[in-house]
Formats: structure tokens, sequence, C-alpha cells
């Protein structure tokens, strides 16, 4: 039992400074992009550690992970699809009517 509270205190501050990371860094698209990967993982850390401290089977974090997966796979499209029309991924460069 002590484990399990261990484990979500330290997911909790891995979630926390995924946060920062997304909040503060907005200079790439990359930066903020990770900082979304890194509060998905530590939430799907949070889950995998409460669902196996009560027993209950691991479908809904595997889905859960499946649509982090999905995600990620998304936001890097869109990175390559940005830099391929922007010539790079700088927040700066991109303008509201040029989308």
């Amino acid at each position: 039992m002590m484990m399990q509270g261990v484990g979500v205190i330290s997911f909790l501050i891995v979630a926390i400074c995924g946060l920062s990371s997304f909040i503060s860094n907005h200079k790439h698209l990359l930066n903020v992009l990770l900082g979304l990967e890194f509060v998905m993982l530590s939430i799907f850390g949070m889950m995998s550690v409460n669902m196996s401290g009560i027993g209950l089977e691991g479908v809904f974090v595997m889905f859960f992970l499946v649509m982090a997966a999905c995600e990620g796979a998304l936001g890097l499209s869109l990175l390559v699809s940005v830099v391929r029309s922007h010539g790079n991924d700088y927040f700066s460069s991109f303008g509201v009517l040029m989308c």
C-alpha cells in the first residue's frame, strides 16, 4: 500500500513537470508536443499504479495507452506537415491568416 502512494506521487510530479514544460516553452511546436506526451504518459503511469493496486484488469489502461499513441502519431504528422509548409516549427513564423 505504501508503494502505491509513492508511485502516484512520483507520477504526479512528472505530470507537473510536463505541464510546466507545456505552458512555459512556446518557441517550438515539437517542445509543446513533447510536453503533452509527457503529461499523457504520467497519467498512464498513475492509472496503471492505481488499477494494479486495486486488482482490476488493465483493459482500460491499455485503451488509454492506445489513445495516447494515436495522439502522438497525430502530433508528429501535424509537425511534419507544418515543417513542410512553413520550413520550420517556430511559433513566431505562424500567421493567423496564413492557415
